[in-house]
Protein backbone atom coordinates (compact mmCIF):
# COMPACT_ATOMS: atom_id res chain seq x y z
CA UNK A 1 0.00 0.00 0.00
CA UNK A 2 1.29 3.45 -0.91
CA UNK A 3 1.83 6.28 1.55
CA UNK A 4 1.20 8.79 -1.24
CA UNK A 5 -1.37 11.39 -0.25
CA UNK A 6 -4.25 11.48 -2.71
CA UNK A 7 -5.47 14.63 -4.41
CA UNK A 8 -8.80 14.23 -2.62
CA UNK A 9 -6.97 14.07 0.75
CA UNK A 10 -5.31 17.40 -0.03
CA UNK A 11 -8.66 19.01 -0.92
CA UNK A 12 -10.22 17.45 2.17
CA UNK A 13 -7.48 18.86 4.40
CA UNK A 14 -7.95 22.35 2.92
CA UNK A 15 -11.70 22.30 3.66
CA UNK A 16 -11.23 20.92 7.17
CA UNK A 17 -8.51 23.47 7.97
CA UNK A 18 -10.87 26.26 6.87
CA UNK A 19 -13.56 24.94 9.23
CA UNK A 20 -11.03 24.75 12.07
CA UNK A 21 -9.80 28.30 11.44
CA UNK A 22 -13.38 29.63 11.27
CA UNK A 23 -14.53 27.46 14.21
CA UNK A 24 -17.68 26.82 12.18
CA UNK A 25 -18.99 24.67 9.37
CA UNK A 26 -22.21 24.72 7.38
CA UNK A 27 -24.19 21.63 6.47
CA UNK A 28 -23.27 22.27 2.80
CA UNK A 29 -19.55 22.37 3.66
CA UNK A 30 -19.86 19.19 5.73
CA UNK A 31 -21.67 17.45 2.87
CA UNK A 32 -18.98 18.62 0.45
CA UNK A 33 -16.28 17.20 2.75
CA UNK A 34 -18.06 13.83 2.77
CA UNK A 35 -18.45 13.93 -1.01
CA UNK A 36 -14.73 14.62 -1.49
CA UNK A 37 -13.83 11.76 0.86
CA UNK A 38 -16.04 9.27 -0.99
CA UNK A 39 -15.76 10.48 -4.59
CA UNK A 40 -13.27 7.79 -5.59
CA UNK A 41 -15.24 5.05 -3.83
CA UNK A 42 -12.53 4.54 -1.21
CA UNK A 43 -11.69 6.42 1.99
CA UNK A 44 -7.92 6.06 2.44
CA UNK A 45 -6.17 6.24 5.80
CA UNK A 46 -5.31 9.94 5.37
CA UNK A 47 -8.94 10.78 4.66
CA UNK A 48 -10.08 8.64 7.61
CA UNK A 49 -7.74 10.52 9.94
CA UNK A 50 -8.95 13.90 8.67
CA UNK A 51 -12.61 12.92 9.06
CA UNK A 52 -11.96 11.62 12.60
CA UNK A 53 -10.20 14.88 13.47
CA UNK A 54 -13.10 16.97 12.20
CA UNK A 55 -15.70 14.79 13.92
CA UNK A 56 -13.83 15.04 17.23
CA UNK A 57 -13.63 18.82 16.94
CA UNK A 58 -17.37 18.99 16.26
CA UNK A 59 -18.09 16.76 19.27
CA UNK A 60 -15.79 18.88 21.45
CA UNK A 61 -17.53 22.01 20.13
CA UNK A 62 -14.28 23.48 18.74
CA UNK A 63 -16.08 23.55 15.39
CA UNK A 64 -19.81 24.33 15.39
CA UNK A 65 -22.49 23.79 12.78
CA UNK A 66 -23.99 27.05 11.55
CA UNK A 67 -26.97 27.78 9.32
Amino acid sequence: MSDKVSESSIRLREMIEKAIEDHKITRAEYDQILNIATEDGYIDRHEQALLRELQQMIEDKHVKFVI
